[in-house]
């Protein structure tokens, strides 16, 4: 595939752009089936680059939350297709008509690691949700590359694999969320949208056996971590231990009664003063100092 859009970009024999209208021809029999769908332009053909995703814009109306899938199992993706885009079963008409919830829309598939980082560079999705085992070029070279360019595109992995070391690995390489593939509906609905919205999310059962490892994987600091903090203001202090609890801006932005740009430059002044390069490491920090503790109540003091 091409990096660079067109008006007919190259895809695979059978391969559909969602909304198109037309259809490549379909394989030979005995032929792999399409390897990669795209819908560049997203629901009623408008662009989906709003960042961060799922926040109410002016007139109170949530963007949706625009999604990459990449797995290499076709009924895998089907099936993250369909809970995706199929209303939680909690939802309420009422919670729907308000907006609390953006809709979640499938922007492209991918079945191998060289499609999925073409189209996170053509569509730019909110979220990039993919198996750490992808052929041709491996899920955490996928999520490295999408960092290392800072594309604008979070990542969610969905994956059978729940060994400690993969999951320090994707952390290390970028990713910020991390669920197994048995998530139930809601929880994977939610992760989505809370790793659109700039959150980060590890699955509850996967978090208290790997922090120790998360831990390990911070730079050397010179001096004790608990010195470190004296640096951040109270304010500061708070909303680290907010980001810790896994809340995204917006979240904070709610509990603190403050504007959610108020709070991302108070994560910005945590991250530069702590010299940490993303959230993740925040959320190791405050964990290794004991600002937040598993299942604690909060501390911000």
């Amino acid at each position: 595939m091409a990096d660079q859009p067109s008006a007919d970009p190259a895809e695979p024999p059978g391969a559909r752009a969602a909304g198109s209208g037309t259809e490549r021809p379909a394989p030979a029999a005995g032929m792999a089936a399409p390897a990669s769908t795209v819908n560049p332009a997203g629901p009623a053909g408008t662009a989906g680059t709003s960042h961060l995703a799922g926040v109410p814009n002016a007139a109170g109306r949530r963007p949706p939350v625009r999604v990459l899938l990449a797995d290499p199992a076709p009924l895998q993706r089907a099936g993250l297709r369909t809970l995706l885009t199929t209303p939680d079963a909690g939802a309420t008409a009422a919670a729907a008509a308000a907006g609390s919830a953006a809709e979640i829309v499938i922007a492209g598939e991918a079945a191998d690691g060289v499609d999925a980082l073409d189209l996170a560079r053509r569509l730019l999705p909110d979220v990039l949700v993919t198996e750490l085992a992808l052929p041709r070029l491996d899920g955490l070279a996928v999520i490295r590359a999408i960092t290392e360019a800072r594309l604008p595109v979070r990542i969610l992995v969905v994956t059978d694999e729940d060994t400690d070391d993969r999951i320090v690995a994707a952390a290390g390489a970028g990713a910020t969320g991390y669920l197994c593939k048995d998530a139930p509906h809601d929880q994977l609905t939610a992760a989505v949208r809370t790793v659109a919205a700039g959150g980060a999310v590890i699955a509850p059962q996967l978090l208290a056996r790997v922090l120790r490892r998360l831990t390990e994987a911070l730079p050397a600091r010179s001096g004790s971590g608990t010195a470190a903090l004296d640096a951040l203001t109270s304010r500061e202090r708070e909303v680290l231990v907010h980001v810790a609890r896994g809340l995204a801006n917006t979240e904070i932005a709610e509990v603190l009664q403050v504007s959610e740009t108020t709070v991302k430059t108070h994560v910005g002044h945590v991250l530069t003063k702590l010299r940490l390069r993303d959230r993740t490491q925040a959320v190791v920090l405050a964990y290794e100092t004991g600002l937040v503790k598993p299942g604690g109540p909060q501390d911000g003091r």
